[in-house]
């Protein structure tokens, strides 16, 4: 019983990280901040360390789910969501912020609007916030096969 409660106490933490700073914390930086450079490199920072807690999460989730007293159909299912959830944080983590952070890096004080640079900027963005979506579905999925 009390794994089966720090199994759902991880995954709450990790699926409410993603929900409370994806979905309340940048979008309220971005409509309050009238800097957006200042809310991108906040929200950046912010990103950076719930991929940092995405990756803790899924190797403790990871271990108690394998070690644990789930049936083995749940098991296998449990452990899948995981893997996919870490597969979205490290494509996102690893793969698309440090492309975007180089675009922005290489259009210097000009900034990225109405460049060709911005264009792969928006869509890169938007890939991964695609990423994000997947991963936050996941993660409500992930948290009513643990509970």
């Amino acid at each position: 019983m009390a794994l089966q409660r720090i199994r759902l106490l991880v995954a709450a933490l990790w699926a409410g990280s993603l929900w409370t700073i994806g979905y309340v914390v940048a979008p309220t930086l971005f409509l309050s901040l009238h800097d957006k450079v200042l809310a991108g490199t906040i929200v950046g920072f912010l990103l950076r360390t719930e991929a940092w807690l995405a990756i803790a999460s899924a190797v403790i989730l990871y271990v108690l789910v394998r070690r644990g007293d789930l049936p083995p159909v749940r098991q296998r299912s449990a452990t899948l969501i995981i893997c996919a959830m870490l597969a979205c944080a490290l494509v996102i983590y690893l793969g698309l912020q440090p492309l975007m952070a180089q675009l922005k890096v290489d259009a210097g004080a000009a900034g990225l609007a109405g460049t060709p640079q911005g264009k792969t900027f928006g869509m890169l963005h938007g890939v991964s916030q695609l990423f994000y979506l997947i991963e936050s579905v996941l993660a409500g999925w992930l948290l009513l096969k643990l509970r």
